[in-house]
């Protein structure tokens, strides 16, 4: 028989979850997932993005989905699985940003960047993990965190969310670890500054922050939107089958530095 290298990256028959996904990388993502052979759900509070994504899709379900609401997360991965009857692909990707330096960061402000970005992220993982292990197939969770979760940056204040990526990098390797011998992995996709409707106008877009961005990555540059498509489909396909609780940094070298 040939070798086909590329097989392990196939995820036809696949089922694959993808959190904000009504625009910038989650839609990128979903793209990914169903060029490989998956049946993506698409998940936002963006029904109307949602919709029109899924018509560019070959097989794509709409969940309407709100991660800051109590019950969201449960209630998505229970949709996914009336609807296609399995789930093997989890892909963390909604969070919310607003930068504010720490002294006009309220605690409750705090608390709902962590909602949205650690503990959906953590309940959606433990659902979906749960369906996987009863339905003994396995499956991949690939968190999607940032550079904010590895190091400070300290220009962009954000104490929230550089504490809720931080936590989901750890999260991972606590989970991935858990579940290894369940045939659940996880791992994490932490990108640099790629342009995205949350970096348009913090970093894209502003002369003076965009050179600053150059000037400090070793690459002199921001990620292309396509960059990120190798990591995603390597960690969420069998193409990383013996790889779990890892953080995979795709950032031009910023935390090299």
């Amino acid at each position: 028989m040939a070798l086909d290298p590329f097989a392990p990256f196939r995820l036809d028959g696949k089922v694959a979850i993808v959190t904000g996904a009504s625009g910038g990388l989650g839609s990128r993502f979903a793209r990914v997932l169903d060029a490989a052979g998956a049946r993506v759900v698409l998940a936002a509070r963006r029904t109307e993005r949602l919709e029109q994504l899924a018509t560019d899709l070959r097989d794509a379900h709409v969940v309407s989905c709100d991660l800051s609401l109590e019950g969201a997360p449960s209630s998505l991965v229970a949709a996914t699985l009336a609807h296609y009857d399995r789930v093997d692909v989890l892909v963390n990707n909604a969070g919310t940003s607003q930068p504010t330096p720490a002294f006009d960061e309220t605690t409750d402000k705090f608390a709902a960047t962590l909602r949205v970005n650690l503990v959906a992220p953590f309940e959606l993982a433990r659902e979906c993990a749960r369906a996987m292990i009863a339905a003994e197939s396995g499956g991949t969770i690939v968190n999607v965190a940032s550079i904010w979760g590895l190091v400070g940056v300290g220009q962009i204040p954000e104490a929230g969310y550089a504490a809720s990526k931080g936590g989901l990098v750890n999260l991972t390797r606590e989970l991935g670890a858990q579940w290894a011998r369940k045939g659940v992995r996880v791992n994490c996709l932490a990108p640099g500054w790629f342009r995205s409707e949350m970096t348009e106008g913090l970093m894209f877009g502003d002369e003076s922050a965009e050179r600053w961005m150059r000037q400090r990555t070793p690459m002199g540059r921001g990620g292309e939107e396509d960059e990120l498509d190798g990591a995603l489909l390597f960690l969420a396909s069998a193409a990383s089958s013996f790889m779990t609780g890892q953080v995979v940094c795709l950032d031009g070298g910023w935390t090299s530095v």
